[in-house]
């Protein structure tokens, strides 16, 4: 993944992010069955948890807890969420910076969030690919819980962007 494709993601989850400032409040935290995270909230938090995990934390070492604790979840806002967001738009940058011409690089050691656990080995290309592919799953997911809600959302496809 290179910085022009990362712009894209970015300006697909922009669209997402404006289409949830329009959901009303109670719909943005609406528990909603079979979903893995089952709140648009939920998802988007963990979506952003995930880079922070990944990309701030595994790869670059700059965060210990990565991850928002269960307690404040049902607290956390879309203006915080966005906020994550940015910081992982950071993690990005910097990785792309610091490990450039280094990205398929086998990276060794525990996961920093679990106090116990074996080292894994993974490079960053396939953690900046994970975290985007794990992006546009939980994407499609909440756009399915707003249908469900009888919202009717937004092309947020990477092709749709600059329509």
């Amino acid at each position: 993944m290179n910085r022009i494709e990362y712009e894209w993601v970015k300006q697909t989850r922009e669209i997402l992010l404006k289409f949830c400032d329009e959901l009303q409040p109670e719909d943005f935290t609406r528990q909603i069955d079979g979903f893995g995270f089952q709140s648009v909230r939920d998802s988007l938090l963990h979506v952003a948890n995930c880079y922070h995990g990944w990309l701030g934390s595994y790869i670059l070492l700059q965060t210990k807890t990565p991850l928002t604790p269960k307690e404040n979840i049902s607290k956390t806002s879309l203006e915080e969420i966005k906020q994550r967001f940015i910081q992982a738009d950071a993690y990005v940058d910097d990785v792309l910076n610091d490990l450039d011409g280094q990205m398929n690089e086998l990276i060794i050691r525990a996961i920093p969030w679990r106090e116990h656990g074996e080292p894994i080995s993974i490079s960053a290309a396939q953690l900046l690919l994970h975290v985007v592919t794990h992006e546009y799953h939980h994407k499609g997911q909440i756009m399915a819980m707003a249908r469900h809600m009888g919202y009717e959302p937004p092309n947020t496809d990477v092709l749709g962007v600059g329509d």
